[in-house]
């Protein structure tokens, strides 16, 4: 195998391996569980920081036919099939019915997994002094979630993508349930009925596509990119809407409410507020981070690519107008908040409604956008989670009204926190305007299109309604916490307080200089994303066609970034 399939099992593997050795280590042994856990993760991200740049340099162009989703440094995989996995691990008594552990790199995963990476070392090393009981169960668990966020990305069959789905549940559950805050059993037995409830719907969505495409095509496969091309070619045949629309519609229902759950979209949201606010630091920064995309991606991945019928007719109505309510209650609901974390828990809410807004626009831009937009909230709601960690350590409390003037007493915190917000709220030149603009800028295409007149566009408007509201909230917020005359928390030795440690600034710059280089120059992003989005956008044009909504011509074509 090359060096990037043998790294592909080892982003996989490694955080798995490093689990099972801080368990064994045991309670009493901390400072070697620490450290252990921070070199795995260090070693984890320049294992992915390498395969980004491998990635990087490969002459990848936009193929107007085959598979949609083509992945690379497939483990496994011969110099005849360079994109196939020969490693199977269930077989169903036929040559073409084989759950296979088909793992790969493309443009849609390939930053998520990056981004997993990334998060890994502010997570361990936030917790180096709030985590002192069961310190080898914690970091053990916190490892094995990375496995499982990672094994969601890499996974191209949709039997082991569903599996690992599932998986990530399960370390999440323990992390809130045993170091989380007083109602944290509550919180942990909340979040996982919600998700598994969602999810096992879901899993009647996988098969229901499965066999229907057996049905039709004689071939039993799991294979994402193969289930992909074998409905392309299904839905060019005559009169295949007959039998494949309403499949389509059941399909995405099924797939899409698992998904929304995990996103989380209105309604389906009340879980997450009281998961982040009952979280430690850690979970709470991962869980914004990483888990939150998970919903985001399987739409990328499965819904609209296995439905993209359903997608145009159930999906871009349904879906823009609850993540465009969502973008305008979640901002409301941020604003009333008077624990600091709640509001940054709603202003989730309200950021990933219009990473939705821009991914159901059904536009190469919006596309673009809703993934550009979910690494950009990947990295500025972290940062404000770790921020709001570190204060509630010092005093003990997260209630706005208990602080004023924190920037004269931590000025190197209140500099964070600041950077955090602006990148948040999506200041020109910080990552939060790149991803909000693109998004904004799709869903009004798409209104254009659909509606040929120059009326409201309405969609763009609630949209970028979010983005104000979000200033509004975030700034008062500022406002209440950094400035005014000083006022600190009423907390035995808070006269002791000090601002930010060397490990603490060692934690927040990576994530801050990230932020940064995006707002000035996201185009490794857009650009290696871009075939995999125009072959999405494809899908959808040609449901266009289908539809009628335009004249049966070939799609638009995006080559090499021009």
């Amino acid at each position: 195998m090359s060096i990037e399939q043998i790294i592909v099992l080892a982003l996989l593997l490694l955080p798995l391996v490093a689990a099972v050795v801080v368990w064994c280590l045991g309670p009493q042994q901390g400072p070697a569980i620490r450290a252990v856990s921070s070199a795995t993760s260090v070693v984890l991200l320049l294992l992915a920081a390498f395969l980004a740049y491998s990635f990087l340099n490969q002459n990848r162009h936009f193929a107007s036919s085959g598979s949609v989703f083509v992945p690379t440094f497939v483990p496994g995989s011969t110099l005849s099939e360079p994109h196939k996995t020969t490693w199977t691990i269930v077989s169903l008594g036929r040559s073409d019915g084989n759950v296979q552990f088909f793992l790969g790199i493309d443009g849609l995963n390939l930053w998520l997994i990056v981004l997993t990476a990334l998060l890994a070392l502010p997570c361990v090393l936030v917790s180096y002094d709030h985590v002192t009981d069961r310190v080898n169960e914690f970091y053990a668990w916190l490892l094995a979630l990375q496995t499982s966020m990672i094994g969601v990305f890499l996974a191209f069959d949709i039997v082991v993508f569903y599996v690992f789905f599932e998986l990530t549940l399960v370390p999440l559950f323990f992390l809130v349930g045993i170091w989380g805050g007083s109602q944290r059993q509550y919180a942990a037995r909340k979040f996982v009925i919600y998700t598994l409830a969602g999810s096992l719907i879901t899993l009647l969505g996988v098969f229901g596509v499965v066999l229907a495409l057996a049905s039709q095509t004689q071939i039993l496969t799991f294979s994402i990119p193969e289930m992909v091309d074998l409905l392309n070619k299904e839905l060019a045949k005559p009169d295949a809407l007959k039998f494949w629309g309403p499949v389509q519609t059941w399909v995405f229902l099924a797939l899409a409410l698992g998904f929304a759950i995990k996103v989380p979209l209105l309604p389906f949201h009340t879980w997450l507020p009281l998961a982040h606010t009952e979280a430690p630091t850690a979970g709470s920064a991962i869980l914004a981070g990483v888990l939150l995309k998970v919903g985001c991606y399987g739409f990328l991945r499965l819904c609209i690519p296995l439905a993209p019928d359903a997608s145009l007719s159930v999906g871009m109505p349904l879906i823009t107008w609850l993540a465009a309510i969502g973008v305008v209650y979640g901002a409301f609901c941020a604003f009333a908040q008077e624990d600091v974390k709640k509001l940054i828990a709603y202003s989730s809410v309200s950021h990933l409604g219009l990473v939705m807004l821009g991914m159901f626009s059904l536009t190469l831009t919006g596309l673009q956008g809703s993934l550009i937009q979910m690494i950009n909230h990947g990295l500025s709601t972290p940062l404000l989670f770790l921020l709001i960690g570190m204060l509630y350590e010092r005093y003990h409390t997260r209630m706005l009204k208990d602080y004023s003037g924190m920037a004269a007493k931590l000025p190197l915190f209140a500099f964070f926190l600041v950077f955090a917000t602006l990148s948040s709220i999506g200041l020109p030149g910080l990552n939060g305007f790149v991803g909000e603009f693109l998004c904004l800028a799709g869903i009004y295409e798409q209104e254009a299109h659909f509606r040929k007149q120059a009326i409201l566009p309405i969609l763009t408007v609630l949209g970028a309604s979010g983005m104000l509201l979000g200033a509004w909230y975030m700034m008062t917020m500022l406002r209440r916490v950094l400035f005014g005359p000083l006022h600190e928390p009423h907390h035995e030795g808070h006269a002791q307080v000090s601002d930010l440690n060397a490990r603490e600034r060692l934690l927040l710059t990576p994530l801050a200089l990230v932020c940064l280089v995006l707002g000035v120059y996201p185009n490794p992003v857009l650009k290696t994303s871009e075939p995999e989005m125009s072959r999405i956008y494809q899908l959808s044009y040609a449901a266009r066609e289908r539809a009628g909504f335009v004249q049966k011509a070939p799609a638009p074509k995006v080559e090499n970034g021009e």
